[in-house]
């Protein structure tokens, strides 16, 4: 068995692997940036070493830092996790070079099979279906615009060396082509350092469905059954469940076996994930089905996999690692139960899925039977701008599939997040949602629901109440000494010289200025707002965190931000009329498209602000010239910083 491990990652899989590694007697060591040095994984390893400043292209993604790294500590292998370097032969390479073992498959298995175009081939010489497309070396726009042309609109750009979703853009029309080339590209060489696209035809109405295989270095390969990861934004994963509801017995053999085969074809080590699209929404014996492509590394969602066959991954990939054979045969092999994982994200769904960061107030997932709780943060811990967005994952399991996504349910609507907004709402509107339930859904579904799924809805209550909760903590926190006797004015029972007292209460909700009517009468506080009035008695199914500058109300699984109002330090007003772009997150402006001086019609492109590795784009929100910039390329931003201001004509 190896001795001493370097995690080359972070986070909750960086926690993950150190606590197989410690059952396993295995030494850890945790590498880490400035932006993660007090987080729970470096806290939890045997040793840390420090890497760099935040950005993972300044550490995490360093070969020759982490090689130091796992020398300078007497490592005798390094994990690579998932993301960042999971998948970089380079670095597997550097890692056998200096002596380690990469705990992975090898650099050749992994040029093989992790790029999706050479994957592809490999599965066509297998005679294993693959979808329509174009994987060739030739990179230019021109020619790559031809071959969308050739194999027919709607296409779906991909990054050759990517995964999560990254460097991935649909394209409808030829029209859309060019941008969304350019888009992919840089979002490619950003994530992935490497800015090589393929184009596939779109299949319609698709289940995803991916196969867990593991391969030894004694020839045995292995699968440990499917996992559907159907419900995808963005082509981002956001709930995976195993076994694939609805799963004909047939279907199942024909793509299990197809996988092992695509493994074993080029005598693959380690834990790898083998994807295919099933067409036309079910998953029947006769349903037309397709390879895409490879992941050679541990996949987010493994615990499915460990919940339903009751194996640990990651002990698989250190024995593997370690020269042994695959612990089962196949027939050893089985299923047992159902698990849904749901991903819990700094994100607000309300706005677009806009990435949330900043410090987390409160952390406090519920203890449930039924629930594994894959977390990377605590209180206090600061969600940056620099890496994935993931909080936590959420695991129900159980003995069937509804039982799974009840637990599931339950535990979203009492998982407690304070801080930055989440996304749990809205994994609960799917959890619940009729077709999820059916087992009838594709990838499409969260798209084609995404206004019911994800509502701006406007809570009354929340921001009512939190006025009165910020006065509340105000008042608090200014007591000079909180030892010292009560007298009147510090009781909650509306004392005075006359009648109630009442005011009017300015404080900003979510970062918007509202005003709050707040009456003290003689049976406590009560506040209006948005034409409602409630009272401290209304609190049933509310939860008030208190933070260091505002409150943090949490209702219906749905945060609202109550604080005191601040000075725009940027000195531009918002005029309201759509003559100011604002970074909407803290970010990099990775891409700007104007200058000062230029025209610009409503809806032109402003500006790219880059974070958590995805790309968002700002438009002009009205017709005019740039008068004045505020930020310029590869600048880092905070949110609500100036990018743009347009004037008239």
């Amino acid at each position: 068995m190896l001795k001493k491990v370097l995690i080359a990652n972070r986070g909750e899989i960086a926690l993950r692997i150190i606590r197989t590694a410690k059952k396993l007697g295995i030494a850890t060591v945790a590498v880490a940036s400035e932006a993660d040095k007090t987080a729970p994984f470096t806290r939890a390893a045997d040793e840390v070493v420090a890497i760099g400043p935040g950005p993972a292209t300044d550490s995490y993604l360093r070969i020759d830092k982490i090689i130091a790294a796992a020398k300078a500590t007497g490592a005798d292998c390094v994990h690579p996790g998932y993301g960042f370097l999971a998948e970089n032969a380079e670095f597997a390479e550097a890692v056998g070079a200096a002596g380690l073992k990469f705990v992975g498959p090898s650099p050749e298995a992994m040029r093989a099979l992790g790029g999706k175009a050479a994957a592809k081939e490999i599965a066509i010489k297998a005679k294993v279906p693959v979808v329509p497309g174009y994987q060739g070396a030739e990179q230019g726009a021109k020619a790559l615009a031809a071959e969308a042309q050739r194999i027919g609109y709607p296409v779906m750009i991909k990054a050759v060396a990517g995964g999560g979703g990254r460097g991935m853009r649909l394209v409808e029309t030829a029209q859309d082509f060019a941008a969304a080339l350019e888009s992919a590209q840089r979002e490619a060489q950003a994530a992935f350092g490497d800015a090589r696209i393929l184009i596939e035809k779109v299949v319609v109405a698709p289940r995803h469905i991916e196969v867990q295989v593991f391969g030894d270095s004694h020839g045995n390969v292995v699968h440990l059954f499917e996992r559907d990861c159907s419900l995808q934004r963005r082509n981002q994963k956001v709930i995976e469940e195993a076994p694939a509801p609805g799963m004909g017995a047939g279907l199942r053999k024909k793509i299990t076996e197809a996988a092992v085969k695509i493994a074993a074809a080029v005598g693959y080590e380690g834990a790898g994930t083998v994807e295919f699209l099933v067409e036309g929404g079910t998953l029947s014996d006769d349903a037309p089905w397709y390879f895409i492509e490879m992941n050679t590394r541990l996949q987010v969602e493994h615990p499915v996999t460990e919940l339903v066959t009751g194996l640990d991954l990651v002990e698989w990939q250190f024995r593997i690692a370690s020269g042994e054979a695959i612990p089962l045969k196949q027939p050893a092999i089985t299923l047992k139960g159902h698990a849904i994982e749901a991903r819990l994200c700094a994100e607000n769904p309300a706005k677009g899925f806009l990435p949330a960061t900043g410090p987390i107030v409160a952390f406090a997932p519920p203890s449930l039977e039924g629930l594994r709780v894959d977390a990377g943060v605590e209180a206090g811990y600061v969600i940056s701008p620099f890496y994935d967005s993931m909080i936590a994952k959420l695991i129900g399991f159980g003995p069937d599939r509804e039982t799974a996504a009840d637990r599931l349910a339950e535990a979203l609507e009492k998982t407690v997040v304070a801080g930055p907004k989440t996304n749990a709402s809205f994994l609960h509107a799917l959890a619940v949602h009729p077709a999820f339930r059916a087992g009838a859904m594709d990838t499409g579904l969260i798209g084609r629901e995404l206004p019911k799924l994800a509502p701006a809805i406007a809570d009354n209550r929340a921001v009512a109440l939190g006025a009165l909760a910020l006065m509340r903590a105000t008042k608090a926190a200014v007591r000079v000494d909180p030892a010292a006797a009560p007298t009147p004015w510090d009781a909650n029972d509306a004392f005075q010289l006359g009648g109630y007292r009442q005011q009017i209460v300015s404080v900003l909700a979510d970062g918007k200025p509202v005003k709050v009517s707040v009456a003290w009468r003689a049976d406590g506080a009560h506040a209006s707002y948005g034409g409602e009035s409630f009272s401290e008695k209304d609190q049933n199914g509310i939860t008030v965190v208190a933070g260091d500058d505002a409150v943090y109300v949490l209702a219906g699984m749905r945060q609202t931000r109550i604080a005191w109002p601040v000075f725009d330090a940027s000195g531009e007003e918002d005029a309201g009329d759509g003559s100011t772009v604002r970074a909407p997150i803290i970010g990099r402006v990775a891409k700007m498209f104007v200058k000062a001086g230029d025209a610009v019609a409503k809806g032109d492109r402003i500006a790219v602000v880059e974070a958590m590795k995805m790309e968002h784009v700002l438009h002009a929100g009205k017709a005019g010239r740039i008068a004045k910039l505020g930020a310029s390329e590869g600048q880092q931003v905070t949110q609500g910083a100036l990018i743009a201001m347009i004037a008239e004509g």
